[in-house]
């Protein structure tokens, strides 16, 4: 057995035959080619965490919602708290308000992110602020199941600026497109609210990005991937 076979069997040791054979048919992930945007399973997701170190912290809790056809499937929806042993109270709990007798109660890490990643199936995921919430699910995927997350993430906070940009958005953060585009959430830090919240930013900005020439996966890819460049190139020159 090779060094890294032992070392990903160590990984998954913890894990049931019957976690272990649902890991190993999920879904493979849709990638960004010319699939048209109002063809893909769009994931919206949240994750609540302990705090803000993607190196030591864990993640909580998961919400998500899906867009499929240009509009927010309201019966489709993901929310779960999961399981984490002697989680105590930090400064994060004044924001994601998670007390620990909520994560007491909440499920098996593995079974929570079996769920997730079976609901989520063949989609891209969005998220604002992409790439904590990708980095955090990666590490509880693959410390929890052995599984290495490939999915493709697009970050609702370059999406926004890219399509509007000449909008007032203050720091550009979560609240201030939801002021921007005249939306509420009364819920904010919950990952279920803060997902559909994003959701609903994510369903003007398709409307506003067919308007722009802007129909495939690949094409928004492509955008943004210029919109980075151009913004690093600005960026530079102050």
């Amino acid at each position: 057995m090779s060094p890294l076979s032992w070392l990903q069997n160590r990984r998954t040791a913890s894990i049931s035959e019957l976690q272990r054979d649902r890991r190993d048919h999920l879904p493979a992930p849709q990638p960004l080619d010319q699939t048209p945007l109002h063809e893909t399973k769009l994931v919206v997701v949240d994750v609540e965490t302990s705090g803000l170190n993607t190196q030591r912290d864990k993640v909580l809790s998961i919400g998500a919602v899906v867009i499929e056809r240009g509009a927010i499937d309201m019966g489709t929806q993901y929310e779960s708290t999961l399981y984490r042993a002697n989680h105590k109270v930090t400064e994060a709990i004044l924001i994601h308000g998670i007390p620990p007798s909520e994560v007491a109660l909440g499920m098996a890490p593995q079974d929570a992110l079996l769920d997730f990643m079976e609901f989520a199936g063949e989609c891209v995921f969005l998220a604002f602020h992409a790439g904590f919430d990708q980095r955090m699910l990666s590490k509880s995927l693959r410390h929890d199941l052995g599984y290495r997350l490939q999915h493709k993430f697009l970050d609702v906070a370059e999406i926004a600026p890219m399509l509007c940009p000449d909008a007032v958005v203050g720091r550009g953060g979560l609240d201030d497109w939801q002021s921007y585009f005249e939306l509420s959430n009364t819920e904010r830090h919950n990952a279920a609210a803060d997902a559909m919240a994003t959701a609903e930013i994510m369903l003007i900005l398709l409307s506003k990005a067919r308007a722009q020439g802007i129909h495939q996966l690949d094409e928004l890819n492509t955008r943004l991937g210029h919109w980075r460049k151009l913004k690093r190139a600005r960026l530079g020159g102050v």
